[in-house]
């Protein structure tokens, strides 16, 4: 099917279509040998709220995007290739259905389909689609993910110290390692996390002291690593204040304690509800 579709007017016309709904905000699309498969609005997970966002699967990309008008108008496009997609179905909640997560080593997600049926087409035609690309690239399937973001409603406390409540003038603040919703003084810390940004980003406390002993670990092995009268396993992280890296992407804009909570709890494979990390 890919290979008869890859060089046809019905192909080459259903691509230009939708680089034409992104527009100049959008990336070219049409390479030789490239297909589109399919296309459809899922749920995704968002930091604030559950929003519905096209998304085309091709054989070697899947491409996603806010709807502004449907079939004629879309925004915020972003590209993810095939073989660094790794797929987890998630278990059924009372709040939560036909949900699987898509992991990648620089941003994973959640996001649901209509139905049980859509979800499992979903997920095998993709699948399928990262197999081949592997296949075809030589690569090996990836092992590293970044953390999904929990959701902001998912509790009305701190996850780390599980002190501090969320208000209008208390913020909320994530991870960028575990996901975890943590308050400011919980993610003072700073570290380089090379996958996510070129720049250190935020982290909550548990995982910064996990973060900065293996660091240390690592230098220790490998003496003459770090910086002149700085201990090597802080090359790379800083501490302060918020710098203003929380602030929502485009797409989402629409102490030592750690309290009670597991070092790490699998919020999205566990099933639990989100009413268990209230307080």
């Amino acid at each position: 099917m890919v290979d008869y579709l890859a060089n046809t007017e019905i192909n080459s016309q259903r691509i230009a279509a939708v680089e034409s709904c992104f527009g100049a905000s959008g990336q070219p699309l049409a390479l030789p040998g490239r297909v589109l498969l399919g296309e459809g609005v899922l749920t995704k997970e968002c930091r604030k709220k559950a929003k519905p966002r096209i998304f085309f699967l091709f054989n070697d990309i899947l491409v996603y995007g806010s709807i502004v008008l449907s079939k004629r108008k879309y925004r915020s496009q972003h590209i993810i290739p095939l073989e660094e997609v790794t797929l987890e179905p998630l278990p059924e909640t009372l709040q939560a259905k036909n949900r699987w997560m898509i992991k990648t080593a620089k941003k994973s997600f959640v996001v649901s389909a209509a139905s049980t049926t859509e979800r499992q087409e979903w997920i095998s035609h993709i699948e399928e689609c990262v197999r081949r690309q592997l296949l075809a690239t030589g690569r090996q399937p990836s092992t590293e993910h970044a953390a999904p973001w929990i959701p902001d409603k998912a509790t009305d406390i701190c996850m780390r110290c599980t002190q501090t409540r969320f208000s209008a003038l208390t913020r909320r603040h994530h991870c960028r390692k575990c996901g975890f919703v943590v308050c400011a003084e919980c993610s003072r810390q700073r570290f380089l996390l090379p996958r996510l940004s070129p720049k250190p980003l935020r982290v909550c406390t548990l995982c910064y002291r996990e973060l900065a002993a293996q660091k240390r670990q690592e230098e220790e092995e490998e003496p003459g690593v770090g910086s002149p009268g700085q201990p090597a396993y802080l090359a790379g992280a800083v501490c302060g204040a918020s710098s203003g890296d929380d602030e929502d992407s485009d797409e989402d804009r629409e102490g030592s304690g750690d309290g009670d909570w597991p070092s790490r709890v699998e919020f999205y494979s566990s099933g639990v509800s989100w009413s268990a990390f209230h307080s």
